[in-house]
């Protein structure tokens, strides 16, 4: 996994809306970046959702939001419709960023062991340096963390 003070790997992956987005059109912003396992799902929705509450606040100081996860545009599109989430939702079917950014790892879920998505976040400054790396967070308090991490409460 990707260490606070490294460059943030750029990638480019279509949005809900099929259009390609790059982390460098961010250039110049704070960016905070989360990748999670499977859209509708039980913590991955609460997560969704307690960004797309918070979301006023991040774009009142001009900071980026990107949810990236392995389901496809298709699927971000419903996802992003029934919940109303507000920031860009980017498909990476291929493992493009989520193997660069190290999340894709090794998984243990009631005694079987798969490879998955970890939860993480990251946080990148207007330079494209990682200011912080959060791993393994809770869906409910992830958004509130990152609020607090970056004094927006």
């Amino acid at each position: 996994m990707l260490e606070k003070g490294s460059q943030a790997p750029d990638f480019t992956l279509n949005d809900k809306d099929g259009n390609p987005v790059s982390l460098s059109d961010f250039k110049g912003k704070r960016v905070v970046l989360y990748f999670y396992p499977k859209d509708n799902t039980p913590g991955c929705t609460r997560q969704a959702c307690a960004f797309a509450g918070a979301y006023e606040r991040f774009r009142e100081k001009d900071i980026a939001v990107i949810g990236v996860s392995r389901d496809s545009v298709a699927s971000h599109v419903k996802f992003a419709e029934k919940y109303s989430l507000p920031f860009v939702l980017l498909s990476d079917p291929e493992l493009k960023a989520i193997e660069a950014y190290g999340v894709w790892q090794e998984k243990r879920n009631y005694g079987k062991v798969s490879m998955g998505v970890v939860r993480t976040t990251f946080i990148i400054d207007e330079n494209g340096v990682i200011e912080a790396v959060m791993p393994k967070v809770k869906p409910d308090t992830n958004a509130a963390e990152v609020l607090e991490l970056l004094a927006l409460n």
